[in-house]
């Protein structure tokens, strides 16, 4: 039943903290990955377009599908994206107000699938009327990175209500609600972390207009609450995209501890 939840559900962000690997390592992780039996869980690899030189000098193999995110200047960006070497079918950027998101779109081609990331979810509508995709932050390197429960569940919400995608990133790489270190430092920061599996649990139900959606994001034990594999299908299509983690084998290894794999 799970397997229509977990299918392609995770963006491979090894570039990123808090495993910020080199770019030959996480490219040969990506390709480790593509070629495991787990690999129908693997979705896109994650690069700042700023480092699209390094990884097109740096691969050795196939190139990954990547998904590219936007540095201060969308327009150098997208001008690069044009001259990519590696096929780039979606880009994620930031934004902060109505203006700034109507201004991308209009440069951005048709081609490529945006996510903008967004703290404010009275910006959902807007993201959802431009024809684009809605991001969360879910986590960082420090406790304080993580957003409110109650943030999570309204941003969840309110996408569910204006029929807009999205996906997460950060602070997600263990299937349940768990304390775990935030880093791989030794004498690093710990603290709480959310649930892929909560997440976009909470994502299914709130598609279907079930609520309370809050305290699934807080279960420290998978729960499917009466969704079957075709609600979570129908989740994951055109709703709950996937989410970036900079690690691939954590949450494998914990589904396989949990014996959900």
């Amino acid at each position: 039943m799970l397997r229509p939840l977990l299918e392609n559900l995770i963006d491979y962000a090894g570039l990123f903290p808090p495993s910020a690997l080199p770019m030959p390592q996480a490219l040969a992780n990506y390709e480790r990955y593509r070629q495991s039996p787990e690999a129908w869980m693997l979705a896109r690899f994650v690069a700042p377009v700023s480092r699209l030189d390094e990884m097109e000098a740096a691969l050795a193999g196939p190139a990954p599908l990547v998904s590219a995110l936007i540095g201060a200047d969308l327009e150098t960006d997208l001008a690069r994206i044009a001259r990519a070497h590696v096929p780039i079918d979606t880009i994620e950027l930031k934004a902060s107000n109505a203006t700034q998101i109507d201004s991308a779109v209009r440069l951005i081609p048709p081609r490529l699938t945006a996510y903008f990331e967004v703290t404010d979810v009275s910006l959902i509508p807007v993201i959802q009327a431009a024809g684009a995709r809605a991001k969360i932050r879910t986590g960082g390197v420090t406790p304080d990175a993580f957003p409110s429960s109650q943030f999570i569940a309204r941003f969840i919400e309110t996408c569910a209500r204006h029929n807009t995608p999205f996906k997460a990133t950060a602070g997600l790489h263990h299937p349940l609600r768990c304390y775990r270190p935030l880093t791989y430092s030794a004498g690093g920061p710990s603290g709480w972390m959310y649930g892929f599996l909560n997440l976009f649990t909470a994502a299914a139900l709130a598609r279907k207009g079930i609520s309370p959606i809050e305290p699934v994001l807080l279960e420290e034990r998978f729960d499917d609450h009466g969704l079957t594999g075709e609600d979570f299908a129908a989740a994951r299509l055109g709703f709950a995209i996937s989410f970036g983690s900079c690690s691939f084998e954590e949450p494998v290894a914990d589904l396989r501890e949990l014996g959900l794999l």
